[in-house]
C-alpha cells in the first residue's frame, strides 16, 4: 500500500488539500511503472513529500546537487530501482521508506504561470516526476527522458490533465 505523507509550508494556496493532490498524483505515477503492485502489497510504501519554500529547495539544491538556485522540485530516493521488489519482500517491519521530494512554492507557481495552467495542476506533474525519480527514472539520457516523459502523461491523463510537454500556441 502507498502511503503519502505531505507537510505544507506558508506559500501554497490555501484551500487546497495538498495531501489528496501529493497522494492521487505518487498513485498514478506507480500505477504506470512494472512496480504498480506495490499499491496492492500489505506493506506500507512510503512517501514524504514536502510543499516548501524557495529558500529551502533552495538550500538543499545548492548542498546535494551543487546548484545554486531554487529548483521546481527535488527527489531523494532511498531505495535502488534495481532492489524495489527485494526490499518490500523483506521489509521486517512492514514498510518501505521509498523517498522524499520537495517541491518549491516559487518556483512552480511562476512555470505554471508560464504554462497558462493552475499552481495545482503543475504541481501534480512535479509530484508525478518527483514520483518517478523515487522509482528509479531518470532523464540524463535522450531515451530515458523520452521514457520518462511518456510515463508522466499517461499518468497525468489518467488524472485529466493534459499533456504538460506539449507546446501552446497562443
Amino acid at each position: 500500500m502507498l502511503e503519502v505523507a505531505a507537510s505544507v509550508e506558508p506559500g501554497w494556496s490555501e484551500g487546497v488539500d495538498w495531501e489528496a493532490l501529493a497522494q492521487r498524483a505518487a498513485e498514478a505515477a506507480l500505477a504506470r511503472t512494472p512496480h504498480a503492485q506495490l499499491a496492492t502489497l500489505p506493506t506500507a510504501v512510503e512517501v514524504s513529500v514536502r510543499f516548501a519554500d524557495d529558500a529551502e529547495v533552495h538550500a538543499l539544491n545548492r548542498q546535494y546537487r551543487g546548484k545554486d538556485k531554487p529548483t521546481n522540485v527535488l527527489s531523494f530516493p532511498m531505495v535502488q530501482r534495481d532492489l524495489l521488489d527485494a526490499v518490500t519482500e523483506n521489509s521486517d517491519d512492514g514498510e518501505v521508506l521509498l523517498g522524499d521530494m520537495i517541491l518549491a512554492a516559487g518556483v512552480c507557481a511562476a512555470e505554471a504561470a508560464e504554462k497558462g495552467v493552475p499552481v495545482e495542476t503543475h504541481a501534480t506533474h512535479l509530484v508525478v516526476h518527483g514520483m518517478l525519480h523515487l522509482l528509479g527514472y531518470d532523464h540524463l539520457e535522450d531515451t530515458e527522458a523520452d521514457d520518462m516523459e511518456a510515463l508522466e502523461i499517461a499518468a497525468l491523463a489518467g488524472l485529466g490533465i493534459d499533456d504538460p510537454y506539449l507546446v501552446r500556441e497562443d
